[in-house]
């Protein structure tokens, strides 16, 4: 698509987000701005994103606790003893943000989820290269799954994918689709998407 055409399609689905507001859409709902991850260590996490994937460390602050009451029940949901340690703000370039916390709690569960698991997840990065962030991530020591996968049919044809994992287990992908995917040609709604507009 024409870099103009691009841009001007971009600014049209920023206005109409901006005025949105309707029966279907949370008021003022302008995007994604963080996906938060409970870590089971702060320093490796904050070193995990910074010194492998490429993150730049925005803030830290904390920790949070409530000793008599249930604030930290009635805020997130956990329980009333939890305490969060740290939460740390991760900035990854042209992308949203990144939220890690540090949380101990008597219930706590030491359990990474499948990518198959109800409430599993990963966390996607685009990259200019698959190929050559899994030689990077191989030879910084990481853990990477079959691939580069290029799709080849169907709307997302265009992606190519690699799935690998931080150390102690969030499953992560790196992702490239250069020229755009297939739906684009007749979609209503494109996708965001952190890549060169140019390319």
């Amino acid at each position: 698509m024409h870099i103009l055409k691009r841009f001007m399609l971009a600014s049209a689905l920023l206005a109409g987000a901006a005025t949105a507001a309707s029966a279907d859409s949370i008021p003022g709902m302008r995007g994604h701005d963080h996906t938060g991850i409970t870590v089971p260590d702060m320093a490796q996490a904050v070193s995990f994103f910074t010194d492998v994937v490429g993150c730049q460390k925005a803030m830290s602050f904390g920790p949070f606790a409530d000793d008599k009451g249930t604030f930290m029940q009635d805020v997130l949901g956990v329980d009333p003893k939890a305490v969060i340690e740290e939460i740390t703000l991760m900035r990854c370039n042209f992308g949203s943000n990144i939220e890690l916390f540090k949380y101990t709690a008597p219930d706590q569960k030491d359990l990474t989820p499948k990518n198959s698991d109800i409430g599993g997840f990963h966390i996607a990065f685009y990259v200019d290269d698959v190929a050559a962030a899994k030689a990077y991530l191989e030879g910084k020591g990481v853990k990477t799954r079959m691939g580069p996968i290029p799709v080849e049919q169907g709307p997302a044809a265009g992606q190519t994918i690699l799935y690998f994992q931080a150390p102690w287990g969030l499953q992560l992908e790196a992702i490239s689709y250069p020229k755009g995917m297939a739906y684009e040609k007749d979609a209503k709604t494109v996708l965001w998407s952190p890549k060169d507009p140019a390319k």
